[in-house]
């Protein structure tokens, strides 16, 4: 079954550092939580809000070398008034026998406000 495993971060400015730190960070805690096999991922996205514009977050996934030929995609958020700014969302399709309740979806930073739920789901485990 392909299941999509979400992740959500921010970064403190519009620098390429900081963006592909953040991506890099966020992609292991996700990778690592639910057991990744690149070889089973369907396809990656990420998304940035209007605000970041100084990196491709996915030009870190060349420091992943089991995911070279996994598909990646980067696009923009859409602007919406009052959303969460410099915002870095990630999307994985993998193929898993994973229930979607046991799949763990990952938050860091200022994009923990994103998912409370989730969150406190994660520390109540």
């Amino acid at each position: 079954m392909i299941r999509g495993i979400r992740g959500a971060t921010t970064v403190e400015r519009d620098d390429e550092p900081l963006i592909l730190a953040a991506s890099e960070a966020l992609l292991q805690e996700m990778i690592s939580k639910n057991d990744i096999d690149p070889k089973r991922v369907a396809s990656l996205f990420f998304s940035v809000t209007a605000d970041l514009r100084a990196a491709f977050p996915s030009k870190v996934m060349r420091k992943f070398t089991d995911w070279k030929f996994v598909p990646i995609m980067n696009m923009q958020e859409i602007p919406v008034a009052g959303s969460l700014p410099h915002c870095i969302r990630v999307m994985i399709h993998v193929d898993t026998d994973r229930e979607q309740e046991s799949i763990k979806h990952v938050y860091r930073n200022g994009a923990v406000s994103l998912r409370p739920d989730l969150n406190q789901m994660e520390q109540e485990l």
